[in-house]
């Protein structure tokens, strides 16, 4: 069984999600992002590498470990209230604490992943599960956090080649979209959904968004949420 899965994100007008992009400059985000997750209400969160890696505190582990341990999912604790999930399938992210905001985090991983970053993930205390033996296989790691963590609300929250991989899927249930009386006009910003080149063609099985609720928020914000149906 597979989390309720909703896409939460922040964006311009114009789609982009950069806040220092944006402008005018006298508009000012503040913790909207956060006030709103928070009362979306998930189990767990989970963000992209590049996302990832922002919260890390460590450099890098060490390059080799006399160790050998088994490609098995292993887990600090099972007791959290809520999660934070992290997209690393290569195993670059050196995490030098084992938290984010008190949410334990837990590490998506493919078996080509080296014994001793296994090793570092272990001494941090982070938990870590594997996905696929090259290529991490989003339906096998949310029926993974589903029945080892009992995770049954997944907040999806970016980058947007995290989003658009859980788009492209079929995954995503939902979208809560906060549309902000900003603009970026340029070029080369991230945006809510976006692919690798190799994926650019692959249409997301998407065949109705239905409106679900709308709210203007008093910074000018608009909140959309939308229920999202596929094939």
């Amino acid at each position: 069984m597979k989390p309720y899965a909703i896409c939460h994100m922040v964006c311009s007008v114009d789609g982009r999600t950069l806040h220092s992009r944006w402008r005018p400059k006298s508009y000012d985000v503040g913790d909207l992002f956060e006030r709103l997750h928070d009362k979306l209400g998930g189990d767990a969160w989970i963000v992209g590498r590049t996302t990832g890696q922002e919260f890390a505190k460590a450099d890098d582990y060490p390059l080799h470990t006399e160790q050998i341990f088994p490609r098995e999912n292993w887990f600090v604790r099972r007791d959290a209230g809520v999660y934070g999930i992290v997209l690393d399938a290569d195993g670059k992210i050196a995490w030098g604490r084992s938290d984010i905001d008190g949410d334990p985090i837990v590490v998506v991983l493919t078996e080509k992943v080296s014994d001793a970053h296994l090793a570092g993930l272990r001494s941090d205390g982070v938990s870590y599960i594997f996905a696929g033996k090259t290529e991490v296989n989003l339906d096998a790691a949310l029926e993974t956090l589903n029945a080892e963590l009992g995770v049954e609300r997944l907040l999806v929250e970016g980058g947007g080649t995290a989003n658009g991989a859980f788009l492209r899927a079929g995954l995503l249930d939902e979208l809560s979209m906060v549309i902000c009386p900003a603009i970026d006009g340029a070029s080369g910003a991230p945006s809510l959904f976006h692919s690798a080149d190799t994926d650019a063609d692959a249409p997301a099985p998407l065949t109705s968004m239905k409106l679900e609720s709308s709210e203007i928020l008093p910074g000018g914000e608009v909140w959309l949420r939308y229920r999202l149906e596929g094939v």
